[in-house]
């Protein structure tokens, strides 16, 4: 996975990541600051504005997500770029909207979406099937995620 602006924050962040409070809980996830880094998504915000959607973390902008032409996927690069951007942001609005959803890394140190009772969603993995195929699309992710 290639996530530069997390692989960097990783680098600054590895001698902390055990101890401060707010940083990560004891179940492994990761505070607000984390958060607020992930919840960023600037290719995919700014693809959605030009397109006359406004990301506003809620789920109806992932339904309106849903329904943009997929221009991107002749770009092989953007594809990538939207795909994470997509999965981050299904991730954001998670975690903002569903009671106990939080960050945490997932096996290979990319984040994934803590949800009770103990489920983890892989939401980089989401958002690059829903850049690459359409489906499925990131409001049946996320309606299926907060159904639980």
């Amino acid at each position: 996975m290639n996530i530069p602006f997390l692989d960097n924050w990783r680098k600054r962040a590895a001698p902390r990541l055990g101890a401060p409070p707010g940083q990560r809980g004891g179940d492994g996830a990761w505070g607000e600051g984390v958060a607020q880094l992930l919840s960023e998504c600037e290719l995919l915000r700014s693809r959605a504005l030009a397109a006359g959607v406004v990301l506003g973390d809620t789920a109806h902008s992932l339904e309106a997500l849903d329904q943009l032409l997929p221009r991107w996927r002749d770009d092989p690069e953007e594809l990538a770029g939207l795909g994470t951007d997509a999965g981050l942001y299904l991730g954001t609005v998670l975690v903002r909207t569903v009671p106990g959803a939080r960050w945490a890394p997932g096996a290979r140190g990319g984040p994934v979406v803590l949800l009770a009772p103990g489920r983890r969603l892989d939401v980089l993995a989401a958002g690059r099937e829903w850049a690459e195929a359409g489906a499925p699309g990131l409001s049946q992710v996320y309606a299926a995620s907060a159904r639980l």
